[in-house]
């Protein structure tokens, strides 16, 4: 049986004998050899060295050089021109008469014919100026000799000799002779180096006012970068920036567009300039082609601020000058003046300069704050300058949880009464906790002020940097309640919204910092409850709204405009504490950054300001505690501290341990070393001293059983 055989490739050799295909050979043509004539080479080494970029940009330079010193010579001309005559008022007269306004132009005119009676004045002047000047010299001069002749007169009778009678008046002779003689020695050079020296001037007067041609200018001078601001260039700008409408409307204007403009000021490092909008166009299509009308302005997409004032159809822009903005601010005043003080009620906070370049300060009074932003960009430093201004007021109290648990609020040892440092669930927990002891501690002062209207408290700040982890913290507790979350069972959310519904008529102020806003880890109960909210860099315009509020995003504050990592400490501030220009719902701030050492400085000053605080931190949950020595711990610096404070300190240092002691249990442990608390003024204390000596005769007790 025979088999067919199917072969799936082809095959690669190629066929030999009678079949085999003819192949074709091709071979290059042979180099020639007949040399290039001289002409040839000689005429592509020109081309070549002229043509190279060096050789067009020492031909710029050459030029743009050579025309500043010819245009600065025209421009010296012109101005001296102007001087003598009335050609700068007939210019302002004829610009006048065409934009249509006659009032201007009679203003001018005047002006025109006061300049030209003054000069008449001077030239008559002139007639009699020689006759005037001759008299002047003369009586000069027959004044001048006779009192050298008189002083002459005096040393001759006082030194006995007659010749010192021209003893002045020869030596007075001697220095014109060496002025003269200096004069003649100066004159030679002098002539030589006069003109290089008007040249020089010339050129600065051309290199001032960029008098060359546009292709001679340097490539940024070339590209627009730098350029200043004019009425022409934003109009321009308007006109090419894609509405029809407002293409249009320019092209119709007789004064071609001037009008929509105010006067343009300068503000900080850039300017600032109102566009009243013709009809058709609305103020949003303007803020959508922010990018494009940054750059018919020459400028990049960050360095154009469109924000809307009150006025009808208006916008309003800030122009910044190319690069400004990328240069530093300066240190914060908390470093450079060491005598800076605070106070929480009527003080600002130099929380650093707008984009006017004026200074920038907070007022914190009864405002809850709230600031946001992308990971690394600036939140914690602007928190913490904020919070070192603070505490150089010695009334205000602190409470701070920082779940990052880096060191950032290491400084604050001594000066906040808690302080919480880890990112564990259980750092969160604990946080969590401070603040329903915040809210405790507003009920008690509520309580108080319903008895005593005129009670008043000390501030306490409860700060919570990264938030965010407190938020989305999983943990449940014995009742099955999560401590994270946005839910009516969350106890970080009811704690946060109870403080923000009351805590600000009682002086409890939350402070909190987060990462990236959504929802989940910032909810908006919670993020609508601060009177201060400030934003980093953000992704996209929807997280702008939730850090900042929907107001404040349409009337112009975009931080999700600005760039990650080239902006940090920049933050879109939106508040009643700051000053801003009157319409704007928000206002660009450009935070000071207050670095380790300089913090520890400032802390530093703080703390000798305080009667020595002693910082409760976070303890490990199931640790072994000593009642007695937490007891100590509590008491701190204070002489003697009411029982109830001593037991809200405890259950601060551990919520498992302390948080369900009563005066019983306190006044128990107490009694059991030999010592118990105290009334005084009505109220039940525990004094320190007795804390101390209770830990002396027990630790004494216990080297003596040691021993024995």
């Amino acid at each position: 049986m025979s088999e067919n055989v199917i072969h799936l490739h082809k095959p690669t050799d190629p066929p030999t004998g009678e079949n085999a295909p003819t192949v074709l050979t091709v071979v290059p043509d042979a180099p020639s050899t007949r040399p290039v004539p001289l002409w040839v080479r000689s005429g592509r080494a020109i081309k070549t060295a002229a043509t190279h970029e060096r050789t067009k940009t020492v031909g710029r330079v050459v030029a743009r050089h050579g025309l500043y010193t010819f245009n600065g010579g025209r421009i010296v001309a012109r101005r001296t021109w102007d001087g003598r005559t009335g050609a700068r008022y007939e210019r302002m007269i004829r610009a006048a008469e065409a934009a249509g306004n006659n009032e201007l132009a009679e203003e001018w005119e005047e002006r025109l014919q006061r300049f030209r009676d003054a000069r008449h004045r001077r030239r008559m002047d002139l007639l009699h100026s020689p006759v005037e000047a001759a008299k002047g010299l003369a009586v000069g001069t027959g004044m001048g000799i006779g009192t050298l002749v008189a002083l002459g007169v005096v040393m001759a009778i006082n030194n006995g000799d007659v010749k010192d009678v021209i003893t002045p008046l020869t030596a007075t002779i001697d220095f014109i002779g060496l002025l003269i003689r200096i004069v003649q020695v100066v004159w030679g050079p002098a002539l030589t180096i006069g003109p290089f020296l008007a040249l020089l001037a010339l050129w600065a007067v051309g290199s001032k006012q960029q008098a060359a041609p546009q292709w001679a200018l340097p490539a940024n001078v070339r590209s627009g970068e730098g350029e200043p601001i004019t009425p022409s260039i934003v109009v321009q700008a308007l006109r090419h920036l894609g509405l029809p409408a407002l293409r249009n409307a320019i092209k119709e204007m007789g004064d071609a567009g001037a009008s929509m403009l105010s006067p343009i000021a300068i503000a900080g490092c850039g300017v600032e300039v109102d566009v009243n909008l013709p009809l058709e166009v609305s103020t949003v299509e303007i803020q959508q082609r922010r990018r494009k009308l940054a750059e018919n302005l020459n400028r990049h997409e960050h360095e154009v601020y469109i924000t809307i004032p009150q006025a009808a159809r208006t916008v309003r822009l800030w122009i910044a000058d190319s690069g400004a903005l990328d240069e530093p601010i300066g240190p914060s005043p908390l470093v450079t003046d060491e005598t800076m003080t605070a106070n929480y009620k009527t003080g600002k906070a130099p929380w650093g300069r707008d984009l006017r370049g004026d200074a920038a300060e907070l007022s914190v009074y009864q405002r809850h704050l709230l600031i946001t932003g992308r990971s690394n960009q600036g939140k914690t430093a602007a928190l913490r300058s904020l919070v070192l201004w603070l505490a150089l007021d010695r009334s205000v109290q602190f409470w701070v949880a920082d779940l990052k648990g880096v060191g950032d609020w290491s400084m604050l040892y001594g000066i906040a009464d808690v302080l919480i440092e880890g990112p564990s669930d259980d750092h969160c927990i604990q946080a969590t906790e401070m603040i329903e002891d915040a809210v405790a501690e507003m009920n008690r002062r509520i309580e108080v002020r319903k008895s005593d209207p005129g009670a008043v408290f000390r501030p306490l700040i409860v700060l919570v940097d990264e938030a965010q982890k407190a938020f989305m913290c999983p943990a449940v507790d014995d009742a099955k309640r999560p401590y994270g979350g946005s839910k009516a069972t969350s106890r970080y959310f009811m704690a946060a919204r109870t403080i923000h519904n009351q805590g600000r008529a009682v002086d409890v102020l939350l402070w909190q910092g987060t990462q990236d806003p959504t929802d989940q880890n910032l909810p908006k109960l919670v993020r609508e409850g601060a009177h201060t909210r400030a934003s980093l860099v953000l992704g996209s315009e929807s997280q702008a709204k939730m850090a900042l509020g929907d107001k404040a995003v349409e009337d112009g504050a975009a931080p999700h405009m600005l760039r990650q990592g080239l902006d940090k400490g920049t933050l879109v501030v939106a508040s009643d504490g700051i000053d801003m220009p009157k319409g704007q719902s928000s206002i660009t701030v450009r935070t000071h950054f207050i670095d380790d050492d300089p913090a520890k400085a400032i802390a530093d000053r703080a703390r000798a300001l305080r009667d020595g605080v002693t910082t409760l931190t976070v303890i490990e949950r199931g640790e072994e505690r000593d009642p007695l020595a937490d007891i100590a711990a509590a008491i701190g610096n204070a002489s003697r501290l009411p029982t109830t404070d001593v037991l809200k300190r405890l259950a601060m240092l551990s919520e498992d341990a302390y948080g369900r002691w009563t005066n019983g249990d306190l006044k128990r442990v107490l009694e059991a070393e030999g010592e118990e608390p105290k009334k005084s003024h009505g109220r039940m204390v525990v004094h320190r001293d007795h804390v101390l000596r209770a830990l002396a005769n027990r630790d004494d007790e216990g080297s003596a059983s040691a021993a024995q």
